[in-house]
């Protein structure tokens, strides 16, 4: 169903896919929006045992195509590491390719907002407080991931 790789000599393994979901700190959601246009959009999110899951406003345009079509994709990219001497860089990426879904289990949502703020949030007083105060107005949305590829780029 899902392509091989064309150039698979970058092709980065498995194990290195789940360290860059890991670690990145955003990503770009794909999603199919209104008039079948793709719509994508940057997101926090944080990974754990095959998906990814990201937090969003109780209505607007994301969550009007996830309802209506959950297939979606994900793309992260490393740091990257600068050429020496030059404007090219060396980076990884990865798409991950699944469907997504609004979480409704309550101990599951306030699991998952405490591990994206442990991702991004100093602190575990800010993160509380922020989930007490702006959790009642979000969704924290699950992508199970199904077919996940990552590529090694060195630009010149």
């Amino acid at each position: 169903m899902f392509r091989k790789m064309r150039r698979f000599k970058q092709q980065l393994s498995d194990e290195e896919c789940l360290e860059i979901l890991k670690t990145a700190k955003r990503g770009v959601l794909a999603v199919l929006g209104d008039e079948g246009y793709p719509y994508t959009v940057p997101m926090d999110f944080v990974y754990e045992d095959g998906k990814i899951y990201f937090h969003c406003a109780k209505e607007g345009h994301k969550l009007d195509a996830i309802r209506r079509e959950p297939k979606c994709s994900f793309c992260v990219l490393s740091e990257g590491i600068p050429e020496p001497d030059s404007w090219w860089y060396h980076f990884s990426s990865v798409i991950a390719f699944g469907k997504i879904a609004v979480l409704d289990d309550p101990e599951a949502i306030y699991q998952q907002f405490l591990r994206l703020g442990r991702k991004y949030m100093p602190t575990e007083e800010e993160i509380l407080e922020d989930i007490r105060k702006n959790g009642p107005r979000a969704y924290m949305l699950e992508m199970t991931i199904e077919h996940m590829t990552g590529k090694r780029v060195k630009e010149n």
